[in-house]
C-alpha cells in the first residue's frame, strides 16, 4: 500500500496538487476524491484538468451526475456521484470508468461497486482557515514514482 498525508494552505495550493498528479495518470487512471462538502474536491479536479491542458472552467457535477472534458491528450471524465445515494445507479458510467480517459470520481462511496482495485484514493479534510489535510493512498504499484515525488515536494 502507498499513502501519504500533508496539508495545503489554500485553493491555489489544493489545485496545485491535482496539476502535480496529472502527469502521473493515464488512460483508465481513476481518482477517487472523498470529503465534506466544500473540502476542496472540485479544486483539486480543476488542477487536475489544467494538468492535462484542459482549459475549461471546472465546476462540479454535481447536478449533472458527470461532466466530460474531450480538450486534452487524453479525456477527463468527472463524475459525482453524490445524487446517486439513493436513486438508479445503472447509467452507463462503467463504460466511462473503463474507457479511454482519466476518471475522477467525487462521493465514491455511493458507486463502490465500480471502483477499480487499482484505483488512487484521495480524502480532503478541511482543517479551517483554508488549510486542508490530504490523504492520499493506493495499493498501484504504478503510482510509486508519484509517491516519491510527492514525499519529496509535499514534505
Amino acid at each position: 500500500m502507498l499513502d501519504y498525508t500533508f496539508k495545503t494552505h489554500g485553493q491555489s495550493e489544493t489545485a496545485g496538487f491535482g496539476r502535480f498528479v496529472a502527469p502521473f495518470l493515464t488512460i483508465q487512471s481513476v481518482v477517487t476524491l472523498s470529503g465534506d462538502l466544500g473540502a476542496g474536491k472540485t479544486t483539486f479536479a480543476s488542477g487536475v484538468a489544467a494538468g492535462l491542458g484542459i482549459h475549461d472552467h471546472v465546476i462540479s457535477p454535481t447536478f449533472n451526475i458527470m461532466k466530460c472534458y474531450f480538450n486534452a491528450k487524453i479525456p477527463l471524465f468527472h463524475i459525482d456521484a453524490y445524487r446517486l445515494e439513493d436513486g438508479n445507479k445503472d447509467l452507463g458510467l462503467e463504460e466511462f470508468i473503463e474507457g479511454n480517459g482519466i476518471t475522477l470520481i467525487e462521493w465514491p462511496q455511493y458507486i463502490n461497486n465500480l471502483i477499480p482495485s487499482n484505483a488512487l484514493h484521495i480524502v480532503i479534510h478541511n482543517q479551517g482557515n483554508d488549510e486542508r489535510e490530504i490523504q492520499i493512498s493506493t495499493t498501484n504499484k504504478a503510482f510509486e514514482k508519484m509517491f516519491k515525488s510527492m514525499k519529496e515536494r509535499y514534505q
